[in-house]
């Protein structure tokens, strides 16, 4: 577990509630003042990020209300800029504006994105900021279509990679087919062995 991610997470009463339950001691170690590890995103941190079509994302609201909100797209929406840096485009969704307006007043979020085929998920922290720029938008919007209203970047903080536990199997409709298609072929192949063994032991040749 990185040290980054238990700085940020592990506040006085967290550490008095792993104290209580007796996981205290378990975690001493990442909080020691000689690691620093867990802030720069490395290569399986970038490719699980770039594979996924959603996140989640939690904003803080000016009344220190927790908002979260989903944000998806093809896989590669979320673009890793460099080791510490991530980015997305921002499209029009109902028009609330309740991330944007709670960024205005707060930079942090909180990210979690998930793999359910694989059961692997990734918490990230990090502090956003909301761009304008064309080029820059244009440069975070890879599909084009929709058009982004905004791009969001954000400079990570930390992040860790969360226990599998409990996180249930479901499958996009990509990974879905995909399957099925492993199964046909396997199939075909079973039933062309099938048919060849019943040919020899029958004496005919195919």
């Amino acid at each position: 577990m990185p040290h980054a991610y238990a700085d940020i997470a592990f506040t006085p009463r967290v550490r008095d509630e792993q104290q209580r339950f007796g996981s205290a001691d378990a975690y001493a170690r990442v909080l020691s003042p000689e690691r620093d590890d867990g802030a720069e995103l490395g290569p399986r941190e970038a490719a699980f990020l770039t594979a996924r079509d959603g996140i989640y994302q939690a904003t803080v609201s000016e009344t220190g209300w927790p908002y979260v909100q989903f944000r998806g797209g093809a896989p590669g929406f979320l673009r890793v800029i460099d080791r510490r840096t991530i980015g997305y485009a921002d499209y029009r969704g109902n028009r609330q504006y309740i991330s944007v307006g709670n960024l205005r007043h707060d930079d942090r979020v909180s990210i979690i994105a998930i793999d359910y085929a694989r059961q692997e998920r990734l918490k990230l922290w990090g502090h956003a900021r909301i761009i304008e720029d064309p080029d820059i938008v244009a440069f975070l919007n890879a599909a084009e279509e929709p058009r982004a209203e905004r791009g969001i970047v954000i400079d990570v903080a930390a992040f860790d990679w969360n226990c599998p536990k409990h996180i249930p199997i479901r499958l996009t409709d990509t990974e879905r087919d995909e399957g099925i298609a492993g199964l046909r072929t396997r199939l075909e192949s079973l039933e062309r062995d099938f048919d060849q063994r019943m040919a020899i032991l029958s004496g005919k040749t195919l």
